[in-house]
């Protein structure tokens, strides 16, 4: 019999502790009400496996249709989903559960978040060796993101997909612009160095007649920083964040991103003040012919044009990297866990990931290579023209207080708006962004 771990030779998680890397984040303490749910994740429907997850709308719906599909290889059992407002409140809530004990048997979780829930106890490691036995290994999964899921020789973290942050376009600008190539991809050549992209860009709004590149950043927590940590690894720099500080990287890599950067949304040829949504009706609206988006936004632009084109986006500084991150899934700390429920909740996980073609639907890569690599996966456009993407990417730096909805990403985001936007130099926003940086690097571990 396959033994489950239960503490992982770890104390639970003190309260304190959870607060302290809830805080850390930039969570507000929430009290026992926030907990009132909770309880229910303890309830005796032995058939149900209980799991949290951020998904609303249509990603909600897919979600669901995976969820039915995938219940004839789950032996009987079947999901039984709660849903909860993503970011902040998503995350303390979860935190809180799984210190008392009272988390979900399974529960969704940006993998970018892990290094703030595996070094504190609050999640358990995964038996690799039973997943194996319901079909899923390691070796079906990018090597790249599969990285990201350990912490002192442990799997914490499972990867449902990989969502990119990429380009769309509508073909027909494209084409006219003579930046599509034979088969109709676009042509990523075309936009490999900064000056290329620009030029680029200028074709682009020749072709439309209106304005060429959209990119929503202003007021955004998170835009500015994906954009440009995806450029400044391409530029090869050093991106240390060592415990305690400081930072260690190349700030005059950091400045050349963010001159590029402002160059992009300069107002000539692309719209300079766009907010996310503005950016996404922009493109909808053929108020330009390509936008910087994440993939999660297909949706929404097949919508508009049925046709729309999308690509990983271009390596613009030599080496190759597309910032993104990855919904996983994760096991909520329990001191004493039933191991019959938890290989239940083992063999409900590896049969949702065999249903990750429905979830492709989402515009999501699926992580579990095996979908990825069918020929039905192959004729879905325009996913199949980014999968690609998945071999390059960088997700945010492995600190516990990075990641999906953080303060640092807002942080960082606020000093690149202050070079877009209001003038200021490349050089002393890069600096800025350091002193950010190093301040938050001073903050303690919760670990």
């Amino acid at each position: 019999m396959t033994g489950i771990p239960a503490t992982v030779g770890r104390p639970a998680p003190s309260r304190r502790r959870v607060l302290t890397a809830a805080l850390g984040a930039g969570a507000a303490a929430l009290g026992a009400g926030a907990l009132s749910g909770c309880g229910s994740a303890l309830a005796a429907d032995e058939s149900a496996v209980r799991l949290w997850d951020p998904f609303s709308g249509a990603d909600g719906a897919l979600f669901d249709d995976m969820a039915r599909a995938a219940r004839p290889g789950m032996a009987g059992a079947h999901i039984d989903r709660t849903v909860l407002e993503w970011g902040t409140p998503y995350y303390t809530k979860l935190a809180m559960a799984s210190a008392g004990g009272r988390g979900p048997d399974v529960a969704v979780a940006h993998m970018s978040r892990l290094a703030g829930y595996a070094p504190t106890g609050l999640v358990d490691p995964w038996d690799l060796g039973l997943l194996a036995r319901y079909g899923v290994r390691q070796g079906d999964f990018s090597e790249v993101v599969w990285s990201r899921t350990r912490y002192e020789g442990q799997t914490y973290a499972i990867p449902l997909d990989t969502h990119p942050f990429i380009v769309f376009f509508h073909p027909e600008h494209a084409e006219k612009a003579g930046l599509l190539t034979k088969e109709s991809a676009l042509d990523l050549d075309a936009f490999s160095s900064p000056d290329r992209f620009l030029a680029a860009g200028k074709e682009l709004a020749k072709a439309s007649g209106k304005q060429g590149i959209a990119f929503g950043y202003a007021n955004d927590p998170a835009q500015g920083w994906r954009l440009f940590y995806g450029l400044y690894r391409q530029t090869g720099g050093a991106f240390e964040l060592p415990e305690g500080g400081p930072s260690e990287v190349d700030v005059d890599r950091m400045a050349e991103v963010i001159a590029f950067m402002a160059k992009l949304v300069d107002g000539r040829v692309n719209p300079r003040r766009l907010d996310y949504a503005s950016g996404i009706a922009a493109f909808s609206n053929r108020q330009t012919a390509m936008i910087l988006s994440g993939e999660w936004e297909l949706g929404t632009f097949r919508a508009a044009d049925k046709k729309v084109g999308a690509a990983p986006f271009p390596t613009v500084f030599g080496t190759p990297a597309v910032y993104a991150d990855s919904h996983s899934f994760v096991l909520p700390h329990r001191d004493r866990p039933d191991e019959r429920h938890r290989r239940r909740t083992h063999r409900a996980v590896a049969a949702l990931l065999k249903a990750g073609q429905i979830w492709a639907g989402a515009g999501h890569i699926p992580a579990y290579g095996p979908v990825t690599r069918t020929r039905e996966y192959g004729e879905l456009l325009p996913q199949a023209h980014y999968k690609s993407a998945q071999d390059h990417v960088v997700l945010d730096p492995s600190v516990w207080f990075a990641g999906a909805g953080s303060d640092f990403q807002n942080a960082m985001s606020q000093v690149l708006q202050q070079a877009l936007l209001d003038g200021l130099s490349p050089g002393r926003a890069a600096r800025a962004m350091v002193r950010r940086l190093n301040t938050f690097l001073a903050k303690p571990s919760p670990a």
